[in-house]
């Protein structure tokens, strides 16, 4: 990044080159990290690494500190102009001030369509496991976290710069769809106008008709549970068996390129995410048809996969079976069973491999449920004990299962409908966009509100947005690995840490550009005076550190704290520097200067995290 862009990081990096110029090897370990001031008229930071260091020489703390100063203000530094003589305080706290003049560079250099963001210049891509769904089921609210979470990841390295490949991998191949074929086959259901409801409970039905219960039978015959109930228990035995039988006969059709098996297979995958797609243009993610790549895509490779282990002697025969050992742990990863049959583990392996050697990725994310987290560390150990993480250019590509937690009820459990079923999550999102369209139709009803008037499919927009948001920002504001509790009268908020808050700070800011006008000077020059001034000019100014550590760091939250912060001193700017009635032109349209740029870090950064922006709230 430009340090002109950035001042504090050149001073931030000046203080570890002071300390480490002035201690030497007694530097090492002494923080040397600046701290906000928590007294303005003191500046804006303090170094507080003489008394560490002088500790370590054996020398006076204030003595160190004047050494400290001279340090960060001699030519080797360039720090002239950037900051004011640092002020020695107490026993030898550094303050340092930033140069009003250096601020209005800074915030000059990236109030552009860029806001200061130098794209990475890399030659690889990045490649973001997300949604995730099964063929024939609803999305239920355990996808809401991987959607989410995952388009906004992806998001943040397209915001860098860099090129992303999103992918669905589809639950679309295997016996669990051939059951639900032939459930449905045999049922003479009318494809054409199949729904995903009827989808769902064919899909359900023939999983518990394929479902016996052989130790319940051997149970009832060791005692003596008379003959009524043995008979049953042999009959669900017998149709058990029966319904396995069909179903493995329908997936040889489907897997033998049957014509009819074949059409069925490809309406159950059509009638399914017809239904995902809705959801994910509600939330507002960009998951398309080309994200697609399922478990079938990559059925003919799975026999090569394991053959490909067995020739380098890292699958191993177990009782029939084949499996991948590590040294650091018990257990084994099982790559084929004993009847032949691959497993989930085949399929990822194929896919990781695609993932990074054809999209060509050096870092390829899973955005999947935490609970998955040995699964994963033992596909991508074995994915690099086999080489395929390894780039032809010789970079090793970065491995990450990203895992989440539990979306939760009030009661802190799992959440749930009344009935105790997971709750669809379309009837999720809805309850949402209701409730973000209740309040703000309650706002508009206000005669001064700046809603007041407007149509009703406006006000349902402007609803729609602000339910989503309310979502989306509860979802990402909070470490991703956490369970958190869903509560809409919360996150519906206009008030708080809320995402409906950010969307009305964006709000305010448009319209006091609005009433700016055409008479606002858009090339006014910064003028950072007023305290309030410098501390909204300041956090902007980190905008684009801010983004390049959200996406590295894969933490969305970054971004939503550093939102927060920029739509509460805005708040605390507003309050104390008048703008559109300050009788100076020159601070009134610097001051007008400073409110757009603010305005455009803030709706750019709600674009990155996938929250829409209304002008009006």
């Amino acid at each position: 990044m430009n340090a002109v862009q950035d001042p504090v990081a050149r001073v931030e990096a000046a203080a570890v080159a002071a300390v480490e110029a002035v201690g030497g090897d007694a530097a090492t370990g002494v923080d040397a990290a600046l701290k906000p001031s928590a007294k303005p008229e003191f500046g804006d930071f303090q170094l507080n690494a003489a008394m560490a260091l002088a500790k370590k020489l054996g020398r006076k703390p204030r003595e160190v500190a004047v050494d400290l100063a001279a340090a960060l203000m001699s030519p080797a530094l360039g720090l002239k102009g950037v900051i004011a003589e640092p002020e020695i305080a107490g026993p030898g706290f550094l303050n340092l001030r930033l140069e009003p003049d250096a601020l209005a560079i800074a915030l000059a250099g990236m109030d552009d369509d860029r806001l200061g963001i130098e794209p990475e210049m890399k030659p690889h891509g990045v490649t973001i496991d997300v949604c995730g769904v099964n063929v024939a089921k609803q999305m239920h609210v355990g996808h809401l976290r991987s959607t989410v979470i995952g388009d906004t990841v992806a998001r943040l390295f397209e915001r860098i710069g860099r090129t992303v490949h999103r992918q669905n991998h589809l639950g679309d191949w295997g016996l669990p769809i051939a059951m639900t074929l032939h459930s449905l086959l045999s049922r003479k259901v009318d494809f054409a106008t199949l729904d995903l409801d009827t989808l769902n409970v064919a899909y359900r039905d023939a999983q518990l008709e394929a479902r016996g219960d052989g130790r319940g039978l051997a149970a009832a015959i060791a005692n003596h549970c008379g003959p009524h109930r043995i008979a049953e228990l042999e009959t669900q035995e017998e149709s058990a068996g029966a319904a396995q039988t069909a179903a493995r006969e329908a997936l040889v059709r489907l897997q033998s390129g049957d014509a009819n098996m074949v059409t069925a297979w490809k309406r159950l995958i059509e009638v399914t995410m017809k239904e995902v797609y809705r959801a994910c243009d509600l939330l507002g993610t960009k998951i398309a048809p080309e994200s697609e790549r399922g478990e079938s895509s990559f059925r003919d490779e799975l026999a090569e996969v394991v053959d490909t282990f067995v020739r380098s002697e890292l699958a191993v025969e177990d009782d029939g079976a084949l499996v991948v050992r590590f040294d650091d742990r018990d257990r084994p990863m099982l790559i084929r069973k004993r009847d032949g049959g691959f497993l989930y583990a085949t399929t990822d392996l194929a896919a990781l491999r695609y993932r990074v050697q054809e999209l060509d990725s050096d870092e390829v994310i899973y955005v999947v449920d935490a609970r998955q987290r040995d699964h994963f560390r033992d596909v991508f150990d074995a994915c690099r004990k086999i080489g395929w993480s390894t780039l032809p250019d010789g970079v090793e590509s970065k491995l990450v299962h990203l895992g989440f937690g539990t979306v939760l009820g009030a009661d802190k459990k799992p959440l749930k409908t009344r009935s105790g079923a997971n709750f669809k999550l379309m009837d999720l999102l809805q309850a949402a966009v209701d409730r973000g369209t209740e309040a703000v139709t309650i706002r508009a009803a206000e005669p001064h509100a700046p809603t007041h008037g407007l149509p009703p499919s406006e006000l349902a927009a402007i609803g729609r947005a602000v339910g989503i948001a309310a979502i989306k920002y509860a979802d990402l504001s909070g470490d991703s690995a956490r369970d958190y509790v869903f509560d809409l009268d919360r996150m519906i908020a206009f008030e708080g840490d809320t995402g409906p808050y950010l969307q009305y700070a964006h709000a305010r800011l448009c319209s006091l550009l609005e009433k700016a006008g055409d008479e606002a000077d858009t090339d006014a020059s910064f003028r950072i005076e007023a305290p309030e001034e410098r501390r909204l000019a300041l956090l902007l100014l980190r905008y684009p550190a801010t983004m390049q550590a959200a996406a590295h760091s894969l933490e969305a939250s970054r971004l939503c704290r550093f939102l927060y912060g920029v739509a509460t001193e805005f708040s605390s700017f507003y309050s104390a520097c008048p703008v559109l009635k300050t009788e100076d032109s020159g601070i009134r349209n610097a001051r007008i200067r400073l409110v757009r740029l603010t305005r455009n870090v803030l709706r750019d950064g709600l674009g990155t995290l996938g929250i829409g922006a209304p002008t009006r709230m």
